[in-house]
Order: C-alpha cells, then structure tokens, then sequence
C-alpha cells in the first residue's frame, strides 16, 4: 500500500468529504479532532458516517478517520461511526497524540468490543510520543507512524522556524523507530500550504530522512508531495543498472561491484530495490 500523500479534510463538511478522493491523495483523512470545533463533534460523525455509507461512495484511495484523543471522546467516535454496524467505506484509523503503545491498544481493543478490525496509524505529536515511539511503532496493529511537528513544538514550548530544525531529533526519531519495526513513517505537514516552494523544499527533506509519505491540508499539496515520492526516470535507471549489476556479480561471486564509477554494496543495492518497489506501487 502507498501513502505518499495523506490529506486531511474537515469532518464537518460534506461537500468536501465527497471532494477529497478526488485529489489525487493516497490517503484521504476525515477529521474528527482538530478541524472540528467541540460543538460541531457530533454534526461531523454523523456527516463522515454517512459519507462512509453511502452507496454510491466507492473512491480508489485509501480512507481513514481521524478520531479524537481522549477517552470519552474516542467513545463517542466509535459509537457514532460504528453504532449499527452499517457497512462503512473505511480501511483505517488515525489515533492522534499517541503517547504510548497503551494508546493503541486501547483503541484496538475498543474496536474489537464493536465487532470492528482496521489498522491503526498513531499520530506522534508529544513529547511522550516522541521518546515512546519504538514502542507504538512495534504494536501489531501500528499499520503506519505519522510523525505531527505542529502539536509537538507546542508540548515542548518550541519556537520553530521555518526550516524546522528545532524539532529534527524527533523527526528523525519517530522516521527510526518506524524503520526499526518495518513501519512506514509519514512525515509532517505544512501549514502554509500557498507557499509551493518551501513545501517542495521540506518534501525533498523528508524523502532524504527516509519517511514514505507526507501529510496534507489542502488539495494543492498532492501534486507536490506525490512528485517527490515518486522516483524519476534517471533514478529508476541508476536502480535497473545496479540490479542488473548485481545479477552479474552474484554469478561471478563478487560481492562488491560497480556502477557509472561508484562502488555498490549491500545498502545501495537496497536503496535501488527500496525505488523499485516504490515506482511499483505508483505504477512507474
């Protein structure tokens, strides 16, 4: 599966909800949390609810719910999305401000009370959740570890700036831990969604980091984000000539080889398979 781009959108509006798989994400997030205000929380589980069920709603993307994060609010999520058990157009649950592999359990084992199974991608946006992060990354049901930059400079009293170095070492860590239990690991948004050239800039740092896709709040970040995590021509040739290289090798029984002048070894030999699996999934 591939989440190169994961785009939120408000659960309080309907007329989006319809709109957004149409954007081009991978991944399209109903919002139950941060985009709805608390008075409006039961108008918006009733509107993604019915989206969901709706039988006319069948989009080629990946669908996720972001519910809240607390107890009695995540109680009234379930309940209203679940009650009934009405056939739901839904692969996936986003659990914000995880802060430890508890979170997550306790969500699953809240799902599987209502007769439901969908993997879990817990959202690190704490301080806690940062230094917890191998643990959340290594619970079954951790599909994938969103990493959230905005809700941690708050926890921590950071003043970020715009390249956002203040918060690499949890950047960096949440994209370890996810790599350390085999998860992917979803990078960061970035508010200022008019602004296409530090967007490109931070997209570019995240492929870099190694994080498998990047979250969105607004459709004209898709294109954007989708392009960095696709490999280009002149990468997926470099990555057919190192395989091809390697065949070779492992016929002659050499391990070390090499290509347009450079040594290949066992992690760029990773590195071009990790591509073509990449361009695989986007149909390159």
């Amino acid at each position: 599966m591939v989440r190169r781009s994961v785009l939120f959108t408000p659960g309080d509006r309907p007329e989006m909800l319809q709109k957004a798989p149409r954007s081009g994400a991978d991944v399209v997030v109903f919002d139950l949390e941060d985009a709805v205000s608390p008075a409006r929380k039961d108008e918006a589980r009733e509107a993604v609810r019915e989206v969901l069920a709706a039988d006319d709603f069948d989009p080629d993307c990946e669908v996720c719910v972001r519910i809240n994060a607390t107890s009695d609010r995540i109680e009234d999520d379930l309940e209203g999305l679940f009650a009934g058990r009405t056939s739901l157009r839904l692969d996936s649950l986003m659990l914000p401000k995880a802060s430890g592999a508890a979170d997550v359990h306790d969500l699953v084992s809240a799902l599987e009370s209502n007769g439901v199974f969908l993997p879990v991608i817990p959202l690190v946006e704490s301080a806690a959740g940062v230094l917890a992060a191998p643990e959340i990354a290594a619970v079954p049901a951790t599909d994938a570890l969103a990493f959230g930059a905005e809700d941690l400079s708050a926890d921590v009293g950071a003043t970020v700036s715009k390249d956002g170095s203040e918060l690499e070492y949890a950047r960096q860590r949440v994209v370890l831990a996810a790599a350390a239990h085999d998860c992917p690991a979803i990078d960061t948004l970035v508010t200022a969604f008019e602004d296409e050239k530090r967007l490109r800039e931070d997209v570019r740092r995240s492929v870099r980091l190694g994080y498998d896709g990047k979250l969105a709040i607004h459709p004209a970040q898709i294109d954007p984000i989708n392009e960095a995590f696709t490999p280009d021509d002149e990468e997926l040739e470099w990555a057919r000539r190192v395989l091809e290289a390697k065949r070779e090798a492992d016929a002659e029984g050499r391990g070390v080889f090499e290509v347009d002048g450079e040594m290949i070894d066992a992690p760029l030999v990773a590195q071009a398979e990790r591509l073509l699996e990449r361009a695989e999934a986007t149909d390159r």
